[in-house]
């Protein structure tokens, strides 16, 4: 269906017209006509046409300030111009104003219909593109809401793979590498520093998230998790540090208007707990800040940067190439354990060199938690009295050389049990399953079935396979197939057929196209040459 406005100042050629376009448009159009300026703006404003046919001058305000007039309240409308007057200065205004044509009286009816039809066209185009415009939007109202749980997840893991979260960033559209991680609790009242009835509050707290993740929205630049039980994390982008005292107090008024606003709109109590500004792979850090602060006031918002929750540093301290190196050696990672560990050393015997007892207070802290980080991730026996010559050592140590290098040692001593630990444990797998496909390798066998009997994930056991081994599981069953079946050919008297299916193939077809693609010749081919 169109609309379309006739506007002219004689009735005979609204008549014609109307006549015209109802004998060819039929019940696809609605038709309107008006005789003035005036007229013409009012009719727009009610009957909001799609398309107006319009004439230059009429009493009152000509037709170019009519259409000026209307272009300002329907920015969308088509207009046709048709005028006895074929002046330049009319045209070019006309066409200024969006005119698709200016036709000189008397019109063409064929060209009239011509163009009519034209208009039409462009709005079917406009009208499909704001339909697929609003089915894409539907869409990402409901897929958004679970990439950002998904991103706020991974956030939240231990060890958040980079890539994931790189790959979030770019579906969400989130800049910069850094943020602070809002906790938002739930409850029917404030008892002390907790919300009360977390189960019932949780129910409710469903069926209120979509108003909940637009107020946070509203408030805060943020991405924002689903319901977990009374409680609803967000992570908000943030590349200028932790905020100074007027942002901090524009931050904690921002999020009391946020709160109050949550209970305007839902009837839940809430209260917000603020995060430091980490880098954002250290989100979880923040979320720790976040949580902390809620118990160490009873106010409605906490901001963690004006409470006692994070371990404060001289102004010079390594803390971030502290963190590098103790994750360094979780991740069983050699070379940056060494460098990292030797960065650290370097920054204090530059900066407390005379003091060499804290140094060596120091190295030894360093080392004993590393060692314990070692044993969580290598499996390793402890043995209590493993470490009695450690004070001993280094009090004996006089000068920095010796000292580092005892640092240096225990450090990656550490870091090479992970590595031992992860290298055994794939060692274990991968010849677990090279026994299992020896065994079985002239059944009909699977990667599932593999991966069950080692006691692994299909797809990381694939991983595994494939970095040990070099070739996919899929390849290696094939070579080993293969191989058998070269040896059965050249040390049997057995037919093409039972061999295929002593190797584990039942289509002898395919077996022959399989042994011609690895061999280059046919199984009987093979024979033949005698190799």
């Amino acid at each position: 269906m169109y609309k379309i406005m006739l506007a002219d100042d004689e009735g005979i050629v609204l008549d014609s017209l109307s006549f015209l376009l109802k004998g060819e448009f039929g019940d696809d159009i609605v038709l309107e006509t008006a005789k003035t300026g005036r007229a013409v703006i009012e009719l727009a404003e009610h009957f909001r046409p799609d398309i107006a046919v319009m004439d230059i001058h009429m009493p009152g305000i000509n037709g170019i300030e009519a259409m000026r007039e209307i272009r300002n309240g329907n920015e969308s409308i088509i207009f046709i111009v048709a005028s006895a007057y074929d002046k330049f200065d009319y045209a070019k205004e006309a066409l200024a104003l969006g005119a698709i044509e200016y036709l000189n009286k008397p019109v063409d009816k064929n060209k009239l219909l011509s163009v009519i039809k034209r208009a039409m066209s462009q709005i079917d185009e406009t009208r499909r593109k704001r339909s697929q415009d609003l089915m894409i939007r539907e869409k990402m109202e409901t897929v958004v809401p679970i990439l950002e749980s998904g991103f706020l997840y991974n956030l939240l893991l231990n060890e958040p793979f980079r890539e994931d979260i790189d790959s979030y960033k770019k579906l969400l559209g989130i800049e910069g590498d850094n943020g602070y991680m809002l906790l938002l609790v739930f409850g029917d009242r404030q008892e002390g520093y907790h919300m009360n009835n977390a189960p019932g509050t949780s129910v409710r707290l469903q069926d209120h998230m979509v108003q909940i993740r637009e107020v946070i929205k509203e408030f805060f630049p943020a991405a924002v998790g689903s319901a977990m039980a009374n409680k609803v994390a967000a992570f908000v982008p943030e590349d200028t540090g932790d905020p100074d005292y007027n942002k901090r107090n524009e931050l904690i008024d921002k999020a009391r208007r946020c709160v109050e606003k949550i209970y305007s709109n839902t009837g839940l109590l809430c209260r917000i707990g603020i995060g430091s500004v980490v880098p954002i792979e250290e989100a979880g850090l923040s979320f720790k800040h976040a949580t902390d602060s809620l118990t160490l006031t009873t106010d409605g918002v906490a901001l963690s940067q004006e409470l006692p929750v994070a371990v404060g540093y001289e102004e010079n301290y390594p803390s971030a190439t502290e963190k590098k190196l103790f994750d360094s050696v979780e991740k069983g990672d050699l070379s940056r354990t060494l460098m990292e560990a030797e960065s650290f050393y370097d920054w204090m015997e530059e900066n407390y060199g005379e003091y060499i007892m804290d140094i060596r207070l120091k190295a030894l802290e360093f080392v004993l938690w590393a060692e314990h980080l070692a044993y969580q991730k290598s499996g390793r026996t402890y043995y209590f009295r493993s470490r009695e010559s450690y004070l001993p050592s280094l009090l004996a140590i006089e000068d920095h050389q010796h000292l580092k290098e005892w640092f240096l040692d225990k450090i990656t001593d550490a870091c090479r049990n992970v590595v031992l630990r992860k290298q055994r444990q794939t060692d274990n797998v991968i010849d677990k399953a090279k026994i299992y496909l020896e065994e079985n390798y002239a059944n009909d066998i699977s990667l599932d079935e593999v991966s069950q009997n080692v006691d692994i994930s299909p797809y990381y056991f694939s991983k595994l396979f494939k970095d040990a081994t070099g070739c996919t599981f899929i390849e290696y069953l094939t070579g080993l197939r293969i191989e058998k079946a070269k040896e059965l050919i050249t040390g049997s008297d057995l037919t093409m057929k039972e061999i295929c299916q002593q190797v584990g193939y039942a289509d002898p077809n395919y077996f022959s196209r399989i042994f011609k693609k690895n061999v280059g010749l046919s199984p009987t081919e093979y024979k033949e040459n005698g190799q």
